[in-house]
């Protein structure tokens, strides 16, 4: 499996494992965080989500920037590390929301979240070009040694990066039981219980209780004696004790970022001798081409950077549904799915298990193509991602229409008891993350072995910025999903992003045959190292 990859593939997927720790306790926690914490509505706390997550990857433009402008890449990924550990130190302070303080403590909170984000633009594009990096000599290496020696590695990159992905995503998959687990922790030590329902429940009452409905009075009663095993005497105490409560856990799960962070630096680090150092490697490249292979390069650069940017497009619409496990999905397992014995926020661990789980079994699938002569290229898988990515939302537009569920604003309405005997199980959700999640090994994996494969050597981190950038535009687009939820029926809001993968498939297929063709050009390098073989024999 590990045959013929550089050897510092597996180190700097170890030092991207904290990174994606933090990612995913902020992908499962962050909106319904928001939410219970502030009493913010889903739409509010989504366009928070919404450019935070657009944040993280425009600013990984502006890293691969800095890396690339500097040539420092090793440094810039470190000070990205620290950056991130203090943006989540700042979160795990547990301060009580009220209405006295919330004037600053949500701007604290917010500039804790840019600090994340600006932590995360420096690292994350750049680790990645540096593992394109690794790529690019072990090809270059090869190509010194003749074609049939270029073209038996020239099919590494794609299965590199898949394994790459598949060890940040073993962080992804311990994060999203952490703060859950602290949190029923810190409640359990309070002789409480968790509710998903009830933070919300408690926010009106501490607003103005003279406005609630019966129907809420009437639920917050019976949730406030379920978790407390008696009715309170005194529901505004209640109210405040059960909030401060619920969020200490959580605010607890972001001190494990912190560790994570450090861990990852540490790695970092150890390993930084053996990861490849841009500025030696280009300034050897500047001496070596004639005014001839100059012009050839230009040409070459120009028709690589159009077929990433028509890649970009497409990618921009499947981060728009995929990352709605953070939104839609995480409030629709917060309200549509039984959680009395499996928090909401868990359900974000079965995206990076399927990860691990799923990706050998496509490597094999793809290898045996290989061999086969039927190898599909990178443009097609992409174009197939989408595909899968709508079957997601087919069958839970489905689901939702057979179920008869209204939109999430006319469910959160209706009575406790009513509510509970529409629930959907949790195959519902496995079903759903299943088909996202081969989506995704089909588009994000390979879009970044896409993109070291198109990028300029000059320019691998601002390429890999750019790859970050149109998930940041998606990201931008997310909070679209909540609004949806909330206000149409179900089987509607899947619909729509049903309607943007089928679409973005049909671009991706009518662009294939060029992509194919650029992707497949022989680069100027290879061509020059060949000559130079030929002319030495």
């Amino acid at each position: 499996m590990f045959k013929g990859h550089p050897k510092g593939l597996i180190p700097a997927a170890l030092s991207n494992m904290g990174e994606r720790f933090g990612y995913y306790i902020m992908n499962a926690v962050l909106l319904l965080f928001l939410c219970s914490k502030f009493g913010l509505s889903d739409e509010t706390s989504g366009v928070i989500y919404s450019v935070f997550y657009c944040l993280i990857y425009v600013l990984s433009l502006v890293g691969g920037i800095i890396a690339d402008r500097t040539q420092n890449y090793k440094g810039t990924i470190r000070w990205g590390l620290i950056i991130m550990a203090l943006g989540y130190a700042l979160l795990s302070i547990p301060i009580l929301a009220t209405s006295g303080n919330i004037s600053w403590l949500l701007p604290f909170t917010c500039i804790a979240l840019l600090l994340i984000a600006f932590g995360n633009g420096l690292f994350k594009g750049n680790l990645q070009a540096i593992v394109g990096q690794m790529y690019d000599n072990v090809e270059a290496e090869a190509a010194k040694k003749g074609p049939e020696a270029l073209k038996a590695v020239q099919g590494k990159r794609d299965s590199g990066f898949q394994i790459f992905y598949v060890f940040i995503n073993i962080g992804g998959l311990i994060a999203p039981f952490v703060a859950p687990y602290l949190r029923q922790w810190w409640l359990g030590v309070n002789d409480l219980t968790y509710n998903a329902e009830l933070p919300a429940l408690c926010h009106q009452f501490i607003n103005g209780a003279s406005a609630m409905t019966g129907e809420a009075m009437s639920n917050l009663n019976t949730l406030a004696q379920q978790v407390s095993g008696a009715l309170p005497t005194d529901m505004s105490a209640f109210c405040t004790k059960y909030l401060e409560v619920f969020n200490t856990g959580v605010h607890y799960s972001f001190i494990a970022s912190v560790c994570a962070m450090l861990i990852s630096l540490a790695i970092f680090i150890y390993y930084q001798k053996i990861f490849p150092t841009p500025a030696k490697k280009e300034a050897q490249a500047a001496v070596d081409y004639t005014p001839e292979e100059r012009k050839a390069m230009a040409k070459e650069i120009k028709q690589r950077m159009y077929a990433l940017f028509a890649v970009l497009g497409v990618a921009v619409f499947f981060w728009f549904s995929f990352h709605q496990n953070g939104q839609s999905l995480s409030v629709f397992a917060r309200d549509f799915v039984k959680t009395d014995s499996i928090a909401p926020e868990i359900w974000q661990a079965v995206n990076p298990f399927f990860v691990i789980v799923l990706t050998p079994i496509i490597m094999f699938i793809f290898g045996y193509l290989s061999k086969k002569g039927k190898e599909i290229s990178t443009p097609r898988k992409i174009a197939y991602g989408m595909f899968i990515a709508g079957l997601a939302y087919l069958f839970l537009a489905i689901y939702s229409n057979v179920s008869g569920y209204p939109s999430g604003e006319e469910f959160k309405a209706m009575d406790v008891g009513v509510k509970e005997g529409m629930k959907a199980g949790a195959w519902v959700l496995i079903v759903t993350y299943f088909f996202l999640t081969v989506a995704e090994l089909f588009i994000s994996p390979l879009g970044l072995s896409f993109v070291s494969k198109v990028a300029p050597k000059n320019l691998q981190g601002l390429c890999q910025g750019l790859w970050l950038g149109a998930t940041a535009v998606g990201n931008l687009l997310i909070w679209i999903g909540p609004l949806m939820y909330n206000k149409w029926p179900l089987w509607l809001c899947w619909t729509v992003f049903l309607v943007v993968c089928l679409i973005s498939m049909g671009v991706m297929l009518g662009m294939v045959k060029w992509l194919e063709r650029v992707t497949s050009d022989k680069p100027v390098e290879a061509e020059k190292a060949e000559k130079a073989e030929k002319a030495a024999e």
